[in-house]
């Protein structure tokens, strides 16, 4: 495969969710291309001792002691390395968390961090996937299994929502700038590779390009321009680093008809040349 890999979460299971207690040195899931991959669906991480990093959008995270980390659909990461780790990984379709969970998760302007979990919070997660595990476990023809795994599914998504939104200040939240600045980034990923006009972002929210504008250099301190600009450089990051394509089949997914126009721009961006870019982080 050419292109960075799609991790479908159907082709492994058939009840929307999957989980797994690992320990050190365990692989949670399968890898390909470099090892990395992107996913059509949420995964969690509740490490519960020791220490784990994980390589996700070209930044390197690391957990420590109690700690719960979720991936977004279509991030590209690497698979956790956890060698001197216990925790738990758990893969969850989109459809299965609710939109008020959603809007949590996916409310971060910055790549979302690691929450510190307190020995009462560590206790309920474990409680609470330890007995998803056994009931995930149990004869799935059984009357009510989906209904059950479901309903623990949901608890367990909602201790994780609750404390991602300590992250979010409550004031700011209602903010019709802060409010727009996350409606217009939940926009780039899905658009990017068709849309690059500012003026056409703000059509989408209905709202003027000056006002677009405004709320973003707001909230923070960048334009949309900018903002548009840096998910064009990812995506093309991410494409040069974990597939095979060459820079024109990249240009041209893009949407650039010219690559040669695209390298440029990629260069003014990051201070050097698609190739070169590839070539260093590939050493």
């Amino acid at each position: 495969m050419k292109d960075i890999p799609v991790h479908q979460l159907k082709e492994r299971v058939s009840s929307g969710m999957e989980i797994m207690r690992f320990t050190p040195g365990d692989i949670p899931y399968e890898t390909d291309t470099l090892g990395a991959h992107r996913d059509d669906h949420y995964i969690f991480f509740v490490i519960e001792e020791g220490t784990a990093s994980l390589m996700i959008d070209f930044h390197q995270l690391s957990f420590s002691g109690a700690s719960l980390y979720y991936i977004l659909p279509g991030q590209v990461h690497h698979r956790i390395h956890n060698k001197v780790a216990y925790g738990w990984f758990i893969a969850i379709d989109s459809l299965l968390i609710a939109p008020d969970y959603r809007s949590i998760f996916e409310s971060q302007l910055v790549l979302q961090q690691p929450f510190l979990l307190n020995d009462v919070l560590l206790r309920q997660c474990q409680e609470v996937l330890c007995l998803l595990q056994e009931k995930y476990s149990e004869d799935n023809s059984s009357p009510f299994y989906l209904q059950v795994v479901h309903s623990l599914l949901q608890a367990f998504v909602g201790i994780a929502a609750n404390c991602f939104s300590e992250f979010s200040t409550p004031q700011l939240m209602v903010s019709r700038p802060v409010q727009l600045a996350l409606r217009f980034k939940k926009l780039l990923p899905d658009n990017i590779r068709q849309v690059k006009s500012p003026s056409a972002y703000a059509s989408m929210l209905h709202v003027s390009e000056t006002y677009l504008n405004e709320a973003l250099k707001k909230v923070t301190g960048f334009s949309v321009s900018y903002w548009i600009q840096q998910e064009i450089m990812l995506e093309a990051k991410r494409l040069l680093y974990y597939s095979q394509l060459n820079v024109k089949e990249i240009a041209h997914s893009l949407g650039y008809c010219d690559h040669t126009y695209f390298s440029r721009l990629f260069k003014k961006a990051e201070g050097t040349t698609p190739l070169l870019f590839r070539a260093s982080y590939r050493k």
